[in-house]
């Protein structure tokens, strides 16, 4: 017994650890950006006066009504196509069995190796040749082109654990794949879905080289890539610059905290499959 409550405490005190050391950072960076633009911030100490308005000077001197605005619709483009496509290929390779199935599999997962780092500069020259850059069609489909290997590898997974039973009754019903797809599986894979969902817009976001890159046009530049010039011209102004950091990362926090039961959900049962 005693055993038992020693190893329960030492979780806990794992986890409020690991806590602390995610949360800290967060808390240091909201409390830097209501000190008084300009200011010099040390620590954690707490401000003698909020300044809000540093959130809005961020905002106004940032541009971040562009940059929210392309950071949308990028995301906004790359997570239903992500989506769309993981889910059809791994139902696909899982389900139909298709042909070459196997060697199909095998290069989605080997595409999960490779860096943007590597092509994005061959991928610069064969856009502009199509005049694909400076556009947001060119940089969702090459965030769609990085991102798809996970999502057909966590898809085609998933289907994969589902119970054959369920998808030989819809057929014994009369049901052709499409309908098996879209009334038998879609309802009980939305948490995989919703997990796939998050990751990508998460990743999206985030993406600062391949948006640099291709987006030559600074007001058809990304949160994230406005950031990086917010840094370089306000690098001294930590109260303003905190404030940016916040903006950037607002969307993520909420998204998160939007679908966390079913992130956690889809997250939970990828490892018990697993």
């Amino acid at each position: 017994m005693r055993t038992t409550t020693f190893g329960l405490s030492m979780r806990y005190l794992v986890l409020i650890a690991l806590t602390l050391m995610v949360l800290l950072p967060f808390v240091s960076i909201v409390l830097a950006s209501l000190h008084p633009s300009g200011s010099t911030v040390s620590g954690l100490r707490l401000p003698e006066a909020w300044h809000w308005e540093n959130f809005a000077l961020a905002w106004e001197a940032g541009g971040y009504s562009n940059l929210m605005r392309s950071s949308f619709i990028i995301s906004g483009g790359v997570v239903p196509l992500v989506a769309a496509c993981a889910t059809l290929a791994g139902y696909a390779l899982a389900i139909l069995k298709a042909w070459g199935a196997r060697p199909i599999s095998i290069l989605f997962v080997l595409g999960l190796t490779l860096p943007v780092e590597l092509i994005v500069i061959a991928l610069y020259y064969n856009l502009q040749s199509v005049g694909l850059t400076n556009s947001y069609t060119g940089v969702i489909l090459a965030e769609v082109a990085l991102f798809l290997p996970f999502g057909v590898y966590w898809m085609q997974s998933h289907f994969s654990s589902v119970p054959p039973e369920l998808v030989e009754a819809g057929r014994i019903d009369g049901a052709r794949d499409l309908t098996v797809l879209g009334r038998v599986l879609l309802p009980i894979s939305w948490p995989a879905l919703t997990t796939l969902a998050v990751l990508v817009f998460m990743w999206s976001w985030n993406q600062f080289l391949l948006v640099i890159v291709l987006m030559q046009n600074p007001a058809m530049r990304t949160a994230p890539g406005g950031l990086g010039f917010f840094v370089g011209q306000y690098s001294t102004n930590i109260p303003l610059l905190s404030a940016a950091t916040i903006i950037t990362i607002a969307p993520i926090v909420v998204v998160y905290l939007a679908f966390q039961r079913s992130f956690i959900s889809g997250i939970t049962q990828g490892a018990i499959k697993g």
